[in-house]
Parts: C-alpha cells; sequence; structure tokens
C-alpha cells in the first residue's frame, strides 16, 4: 500500500479538506435522487477518507468499502453511523444489494480492463434489481490532459502539510497515466517530514467504458457533471440493473 493511504492517511482532512466535497457531493446526490428517487441504501466502493459520504449520508444509509484500512479509519472518525468495511473493489462480496452502489475516483486505479471489468461486476452483484450504480472517473481518454496542482492546510495544534501533485501519460498507446506526489508534514512540535511517491491511473476510452458497462449487464446512460469548480466537468457514467 502506497503511504498515501497508509501513513500519511492521518492527514488526509489537510491534504483535502471536508469543505471542498460540498458542491461535487451535492450534484452527486442531485444525480442518484433523480436516477432512483426512492432508494435509501447506498454502497459506495473505494470510500476513502469519507469526505463524498459526509454530504451524501444526509440522503443516503451508507455502507463504506476502501481497501485501506487506515483511510477507512480517517472515515470512522468522520461517519461514525456508517457502516465500514475493508475490501477490494475487485473482489468484494458482502452478499448484500443495495439501491445504488457509488464509485468516485478510486476507479482510477483500475489499470486494466480485467481490472475495470472486476470493479463493475462488483457493483453489478450488489446493485439490486432496478437499482443504480454511479461511476465517477477523474477523466477518460478523451478528456485527459496534463495538470499540476498545489496545496494543503493547516490544523489548530500547528500541524499542517503541503503537496504538489503532476499528472502527466507518458505513453499514450497504453491505459495508465501517472501522478508523482510530494508532501511535507508539520507536526504539531515543528517536526517536517518530506514524502515522494508515484501513482499509477487507469485511463480508458469513454467506449471502453461502455462496452465493460454493457457486458456486466448494465444499462448505461453518460452524463455530464455540473460543476461550478474552476476544472473541466466530468463524465458521470450511471448504468441502471434490469428490474
Amino acid at each position: 500500500m502506497s503511504a498515501f493511504y497508509g501513513e500519511l492517511a492521518r492527514w488526509w482532512p489537510l491534504i483535502s479538506p471536508l469543505e471542498d466535497y460540498a458542491g461535487e457531493a451535492a450534484e452527486l446526490a442531485r444525480v442518484l435522487r433523480e436516477a432512483a428517487p426512492h432508494a435509501t441504501t447506498l454502497l459506495e466502493l473505494g470510500c476513502g477518507g469519507g469526505h463524498v459520504a459526509a454530504y451524501l449520508k444526509r440522503d443516503f444509509t451508507l455502507t463504506l468499502t476502501d481497501l485501506s484500512e487506515p483511510m477507512l479509519e480517517v472515515s470512522r472518525r468522520l461517519n461514525p453511523e456508517c457502516e465500514h468495511l475493508a475490501g477490494d473493489m475487485r473482489t468484494l462480496e458482502l452478499r448484500r444489494e443495495f439501491d445504488g452502489v457509488f464509485v468516485h475516483d478510486a476507479i482510477d486505479y483500475m489499470l486494466s480492463a480485467t481490472d475495470l471489468s472486476a470493479a463493475i461486476a462488483t457493483a453489478y452483484r450488489h446493485c439490486r434489481p432496478g437499482g443504480v450504480a454511479l461511476f465517477v472517473p477523474d477523466v477518460v481518454k478523451e478528456t485527459f490532459a496534463p495538470s499540476t496542482e498545489a496545496g494543503g492546510a493547516d490544523a489548530p495544534d500547528g500541524s499542517g502539510v503541503r503537496y504538489l501533485e503532476w499528472c502527466y501519460d507518458p505513453d499514450p498507446n497504453d491505459t495508465v497515466a501517472n501522478t508523482h506526489y510530494l508532501f511535507a508534514t508539520r507536526e504539531a512540535d515543528g517536526r517536517v517530514q518530506h514524502h515522494a511517491e508515484v501513482h499509477e491511473h487507469g485511463l480508458f476510452p469513454r467506449e471502453i467504458w461502455l462496452q465493460l458497462l454493457a457486458a456486466a449487464g448494465f444499462r448505461v446512460s453518460v452524463l455530464t457533471e455540473r460543476t461550478d469548480e474552476e476544472r473541466e466537468p466530468r463524465l458521470l457514467f450511471l448504468a441502471r440493473k434490469a428490474g
């Protein structure tokens, strides 16, 4: 497991502050509610630190899953009323069905079509007949552009974190992009540490998404996200399981 989701997990609220998710979560809740107006239960695959869930729990009873136990612990502190379970979205088997399944940008860690297909199959198994699954990759192949981002925040106790994120595609002929991360963390006593690591992310054409979702048994609609943020709107893959 990467340091980002292991030893650095406790810094997540400062790396990616909760308030930054309010607008995005409202849009995702709108899409889910319009697609499934009577839905009450929602399974999230790859919940991370639970920042989207903190808003979605106002509308749904959530079951939150993630591969990283340290990230789940961050989410448990934020969302104690939600069920939390450790598991890989490619192989998770809860033997339960939900009104909806939600997969945010954790889906980007599926590096091959085989991995992506496995995650989609997990969503299908856990979606009740007539239910919906919403997949929200950061980008698809057609919308990818190299990017650089910096951020971070400070806590009241004097601790803080800063990061630099550099994302690019070293080989346009494959389905993988790279993101380089540099972190500087400052403890409350002033001690500063530095961390660097590289993450690989899946980068699939829209058509591959549609093929894999249809092969799993879903009926698919492609929506364009409504956002006021200073970035390109994302494509949302809204998949429905036949009732």
